[in-house]
């Protein structure tokens, strides 16, 4: 046999360059995507819709696939690991699984948080045809699922022709970056596999230009803003939950240095800013703030809010003491001042950096708060073997979260008197807080839990969930152990959904007691870390956060804390009848 030449080598190289292209496919192109946007881990519930395109997920060397126990979990995971990662995805069935995960994606809407929901979708050819296929509600019209999306996602493609995909695909992963808002991709299940030309190369990596303020508008608003400020005697910043979004929160501290006012936060917006800062102050949250956090902002004659959301329950029940001509308001992409003026196409990051570098100094609100301030009180002492009391245990988990060798990265808190208590909390520098105060969905917390613990797996999370919403999503605790995941749940065990109590009592927010340790270990049946224990006082409590922290730091941790019934924080007490009595506002006469 004749030697090849060096122009026949050549020649073989460029046709077998040539099959590589051509054998280029949307699954491959879509996963690369999902890499180069920041994801590693997509947390999915396979369906016969998906499968393939799974197997391409599979194939990414970038990414992992993390198989959730349902899709609503699979949900939340996103959700959390969007809030650690910048982005999350999740992928599951046509219909069945697409509906099952709404309320989650619902939940990341109104969080602002950008999440990929990809869909397997119908074989490409059923489309446009009377065929009724399973999955669906026995209609031979498949956009059911498409309708329930839109109003909950920024941007939905149907991807079921090749010629088009590579465009959509793009554009749905682009705008849920830009926007912060998620996105639904549906898949038909004949396309991942099929190689087509306009995936014939790598994608080329996104450059998304970020928006720019007006600068006319920019110095208007700042020109106002800043002689609003300075006509004051003792403004306040206070640090509201759209900062994430602006990507704002370092332009805000860097506020908070030059201006000298009292800095506060809303209760959504915990975590966001350094509760390092030097003229910190707490949390505000009307009726239920810190102790003399309150007092300062309401009673200030300028107050700053920058990204807040009032609604009613950061207002509990629209009672918190705030006058709209005493306020700017900076929200993402605008500025209001007072009663106006009103300042478009102004970049929040934009306005507060350069707010920073103009804005005089004013120390006068600090003062005041310095003057006032009583020291917070330690929980009295428990008695040996005396039940557990849940003042008792945040004042245990106070210690653990500041003690930098412990390794906590993340607190959650779920939706129940874990609010209120974990709000008290004051968190060391680098540790970030977590809950979903907008949406406020029961059984959130451990699905976030797994996919926030999966985007930062050098850290642990401390969760503290109640009974009743661990209920809805326990069964993700299964998924935490096979992704060996190391954080300590809290489940604080008071007989039922005790935030419904405080807002209206009634027989349905009774649950069943379960074997919560029992179950944990049931589940754990010997794969992966694990160490799950019961407690109910304090000595109890102490030796488990000891063992969580020492001797099994390496498992997934299960603390069950037995609690009384009527067990509740104070703010829980206030905030519940307030919003109650908002809830229960008689008709407006016709």
């Amino acid at each position: 046999m004749e030697d090849t030449t060096p122009k026949e080598m050549e020649m073989e190289m460029e046709m077998e360059e040539e099959k590589e292209a051509v054998a280029g496919t949307l699954g491959r192109h879509l996963a690369r995507r999902l890499v180069q946007v920041g994801v590693s881990d997509v947390f999915a519930v396979p369906g016969d819709f998906n499968l393939t395109l799974l197997d391409h997920l599979i194939a990414e060397p970038g990414l992992r696939l993390v198989g959730c126990c349902n899709e609503l979990n699979a949900g939340y995971a996103a959700d959390g690991y969007a809030r650690a990662r910048g982005v999350g995805a999740c992928a599951v069935t046509f219909t069945v699984g697409g509906l099952s995960v709404l309320n989650a994606i619902a939940g990341a809407y109104s969080e602002n948080l950008p999440v990929i929901c990809i869909v397997g979708g119908p074989n490409s050819n059923d489309y446009g045809t009377s065929r009724i296929l399973h999955h669906t509600i026995g209609l031979p019209d498949f956009s059911q699922e498409l309708r329930c999306f839109q109003p909950l996602t920024c941007y939905q493609a149907v991807v079921n022709n090749l010629d088009d995909a590579h465009e959509q695909i793009d554009r749905a992963i682009s705008t849920a970056i830009r926007d912060s808002k998620p996105v639904y991709i549906s898949v038909s299940c004949n396309l991942p596999a099929v190689p087509h030309p306009t995936f014939s190369r790598d994608p080329v990596p996104y450059f998304l230009s970020p928006r720019l303020s007006n600068q006319a508008s920019l110095q208007a608003a700042l020109h106002a803003t800043l002689a609003f400020l300075h006509k004051a005697v003792k403004p306040v910043l206070v640090a509201g939950p759209k900062l994430r979004v602006a990507k704002a929160a370092g332009a805000f501290a860097d506020l908070a240095a030059a201006s000298g006012y009292a800095v506060a936060t809303m209760p959504s917006a915990k975590g966001l800013v350094p509760e390092t800062l030097p003229r910190f102050i707490g949390t505000y949250w009307g009726a239920v703030s810190t102790a003399f956090c309150a007092e300062i902002v309401e009673s200030a004659d300028a107050y700053l809010f920058a990204g807040p959301i009032f609604n009613d329950y950061s207002s509990v029940g629209y009672s918190c003491l705030l006058r709209k001509e005493k306020a700017v308001v900076v929200q993402p992409d605008r500025v209001t001042v007072g009663d106006g003026p009103a300042f478009g196409c102004v970049m929040m990051k934009d306005f507060l950096s350069e707010l920073a570098r103009r804005v005089r100094s004013n120390t006068t609100a600090h003062d005041n708060y310095r003057r006032i301030f009583v020291p917070d009180g330690q929980p009295p002492e428990c008695e040996a073997g005396e039940p557990l009391r849940v003042n008792v245990l945040f004042k245990h988990i106070q210690r653990m979260v500041a003690e930098g060798e412990s390794g906590i990265g993340a607190v959650m808190a779920e939706t129940g008197d874990s609010w209120f208590n974990c709000q008290k909390l004051r968190l060391p520098e680098g540790c970030g807080y977590e809950f979903q105060m907008q949406y406020g969905s029961i059984g959130w917390s451990v699905g976030a839990v797994l996919g926030y613990a999966q985007a930062m797996p050098k850290k642990r999370v401390v969760a503290c969930i109640g009974d009743g919403s661990f209920q809805v999503t326990a069964q993700d605790v299964s998924t935490m152990l096979r992704c060996g995941q190391r954080s300590i749940i809290f489940l604080i065990n008071n007989g039922g959904y005790t935030i419904e109590v405080e807002i209206h009592d009634g027989p349905y927010n009774v649950i069943k007691n379960w074997d919560y340790v029992g179950l944990v270990r049931a589940i754990h049946n010997g794969e992966g870390a694990c160490w799950a224990t019961r407690v109910a006082c304090e000595e109890e409590l102490r030796a488990a956060i000891a063992t969580a922290t020492g001797d099994k730091a390496h498992c997934l941790c299960f603390i069950e804390v037995v609690a009384h019934k009527d067990d509740t924080s104070k703010e829980l007490l206030e905030w519940g009848s307030r919003v109650c009595a908002a809830n229960s506002r008689p008709p407006n006469p016709q």
